[in-house]
């Protein structure tokens, strides 16, 4: 018995209906023409409409591209001579110092810490010219007086006008014209730099490319108030040359467009959010937002060189019984042994004794009489308060108590004395005395009390490229997580 043949339905029978008539190319243009044009029309008028609604809160940036730049755009710098491919050095740094002709002589010693004449270049931008009977010390940068700014709007209630000339630095040092100027690194007069450090730092980047390159402050309070997307000016931040052309070309007008904005580095982030250049963010720039003791934020430094502090007028001594300036003094003796290696962090542990051993290279040592968790020890001991509100937090980084009870707390050494011992260093640290004398009579912190002295050697400098390899490793680290 055969089988009944399957019928065959086509699918598409049921649709044939809804198939478009014979159209000429002519006609098929024409219908596409107008209805393009038919909703161009709505789209124009309903912006108009949507303008006309919106005019005090819609405000146009005449200067800007316009299309929007969501990349770093490779520019080539015209005015960098000489090889293209000679590694960024000290000379390729243009410093613009934000100062004042009434207080420069008492801020400038922090300048002059790290200021080098005829070797660093830059000027300190004062708001007048100093009094003619005063000499200008030859130990500071030259001088120069930042244009009026009368013209502009300033309509934050608590700030200072004073916010309208510093930002405007970056655009007067461009504007100088000075030749092989790679990075432009604005500061302010209370800032110390560490220069090979932020050389090491800016070298890793394209110079040729738009960056914009610093860090943010260390309360959180002060991140909510003004960005997490802005470098803080008092920390420092670098400029590289293509983004300071763009930048100087937008500036004038972006001032005015963001007059509400407290300082002049809020100004300046506003602008690259216009220019469309996020903030590259280095670990190393140190606002220094915290009151109080830094001990714990220097004693637990990031895994980056120091490149700045900032803000040690408004903080305790980082050592004990120096003042402010011998205190930056002793840790740029340090420092100047071994540049990149100064701050750094490690620690390690003696199983033999039950000890816990950290070490902040150049400045502090610390001495825990058991074993304490790597989570705990890798936290900065909260010595300090927040900027604003003088509160126990929160930061930008994990903190943990410090006890003020001798037996909760670590044996503490400071820095004594650092010297060079053949490619490497030998650097000594001296007992800290406790506060009125207070020390812990349990039994197993009498060992570590017998130590009055620690050394530390090194057999060779900490080379710049680890910090490639560091910022390889970072990148890896985060590719995985993809």
């Amino acid at each position: 018995m055969s089988s009944p043949t399957p019928s065959i339905q086509d699918p598409f029978k049921a649709w044939k209906f809804l198939v478009l008539p014979t159209l000429k190319v002519s006609d098929v243009f024409s219908l596409f023409l107008k209805a393009t044009i038919a909703i161009c029309t709505f789209v124009s008028i309903s912006l108009v409409f949507y303008s006309f609604l919106n005019q005090s809160q819609w405000q146009p940036c005449p200067e800007c591209h316009k299309s929007l730049i969501s990349d770093h755009m490779k520019i080539t710098n015209g005015n960098v001579s000489g090889d293209f491919y000679e590694k960024t050095n000290i000379s390729h740094v243009l410093f613009g110092i934000g100062g004042s002709a009434k207080t420069w002589n008492k801020r400038r010693h922090y300048t002059e810490l790290w200021w080098m004449p005829n070797i660093t270049r830059g000027y300190v931008w004062l708001d007048q010219k100093p009094p003619e009977n005063r000499t200008w010390p030859d130990t500071s940068p030259e001088y120069k007086v930042s244009a009026d700014t009368s013209r502009f709007k300033y309509t934050c209630s608590y700030g200072s006008r004073s916010a309208l000339r510093i930002a405007r630095i970056v655009k007067e040092s461009f504007e100088l014209g000075e030749e092989n100027v790679r990075w432009f690194v604005m500061g302010d007069d209370d800032t110390v730099f560490f220069i090979e450090n932020l050389v090491m730092v800016l070298a890793k980047y394209d110079h040729n490319q738009m960056y914009y390159i610093g860090g943010n402050s260390e309360s959180v309070e002060q991140d909510v108030i003004h960005s997490y997307t802005m470098a803080y000016g008092g920390g420092g931040f670098a400029i590289s040359y293509p983004l300071a052309k763009e930048l100087v070309r937008v500036l004038d007008g972006c001032i005015d467009r963001y007059a509400s904005f407290y300082g002049s580095d809020q100004k300046i982030q506003g602008c690259m959010s216009e220019i469309g250049v996020p903030l590259t963010k280095e670990l190393g720039f140190h606002q220094v937002d915290i009151r109080g003791d830094p001990y714990g934020l220097l004693a637990a430094h990031p895994l980056a060189p120091l490149v700045s502090l900032h803000h040690l007028d408004y903080v305790q001594s980082i050592f004990p019984k120096l003042n402010r300036i011998d205190s930056v003094k002793k840790l740029i003796s340090s420092y100047k042994m071994d540049p990149g290696r100064v701050l750094q962090y490690s620690f390690c542990y003696d199983l033999t004794r039950n000890w816990s051993v950290s070490a902040s290279w150049g400045y502090t040592i610390q001495i825990h009489p058991s074993l304490m968790p790597a989570k705990q020890l890798e936290s900065a001991f909260r010595t300090f308060q927040t900027w604003r509100s003088w509160s126990n937090g929160p930061f930008t980084f994990n903190t943990r108590p410090m006890s003020q009870h001798p037996c909760l707390r670590p044996v503490v050494y400071f820095l004594d004395r650092v010297e060079r011992v053949g490619d490497g260093t030998l650097t000594t640290y001296k007992r800290s005395v406790q506060e009125f004398g207070q020390v812990c009579d349990l039994p197993e912190y009498a060992p570590v009390l017998a130590v009055k002295l620690v050394n530390v050697t090194t057999s060779t400098s900490l080379k710049p490229d680890i910090w490639n390899l560091v910022s390889y490793f970072s990148l890896l680290a985060f590719l995985e997580k993809l």
